[in-house]
Order: C-alpha cells, then sequence, then structure tokens
C-alpha cells in the first residue's frame, strides 16, 4: 500500500526493511489490546488500586475490605467484580464469608 503522505526517509526507510505497512499493522493485536485496556482500566481507579495494594499483604474477607476503604457494600462489590474480571482478584466462599486473594496477574501491577 504505497502511502500518500510524506514521511522522514529514515522512518521510510526502517518501514520498507520490516516489510512494509501490512506487516507493520499485523503487529497490532486487537485482542491483546482489549485485554490491556480492560487491565488500565481497572486500575484507573484508587478504591481498586487500594484493594490490590491490601490484598497483596494478606487475604481478607468482604467485611474486612468494607470496613477498611469505609465504602458500602454495593460500591465495594462493583469494585472486586471489576478486578475479578480481569483477572487480578479471586475469591473463595468460606462459611458465611468470602475470603479475596490477588492472583500473581494482580501481583504485577500492586503498588
Amino acid at each position: 500500500m504505497p502511502l500518500e503522505i510524506e514521511i522522514p526517509d529514515e522512518v521510510e526507510r526502517d518501514l520498507e526493511q520490516g516489510g512494509g505497512i501490512a506487516e507493520l499493522l499485523k503487529k497490532i493485536k486487537d485482542e491483546k489490546i482489549e485485554e490491556q485496556s480492560q487491565i488500565y482500566k481497572a486500575l484507573s481507579n484508587e478504591v481498586r488500586l487500594k484493594i490490590l495494594t491490601l490484598l497483596d499483604e494478606q487475604e481478607l474477607c468482604v467485611c474486612l475490605l468494607k470496613e477498611l476503604l469505609d465504602i458500602a457494600d454495593s460500591k465495594l462489590s462493583y469494585h472486586l467484580s471489576i478486578l475479578k474480571d480481569v483477572g487480578m482478584i479471586e475469591g473463595e466462599r468460606q462459611a458465611n464469608f468470602v475470603i479475596y486473594r490477588i492472583t500473581e496477574k494482580g501481583e504485577r501491577f500492586a503498588l
């Protein structure tokens, strides 16, 4: 695909050496971009970053997370759901409690 715009010679030379526009566009993996986008969205909220930080220290039950973060049940549930959906945390029911822990993926992003 010939370019209809003028670009610096160095950029054009590198582009040609790399196989051209078609090869460059193949580098964009839509699935990976979408996954990364969801991770960054999950990390864009202070409450979720606090949850990751706390769970990086130790496993915690919902009732303690609620107390530590001083937020309503519905808000906490919402934030936990987002972190679970991107695979950063996981929860396990134990009797009347749900205990959350950080996953390996979540550990990479904890502060």
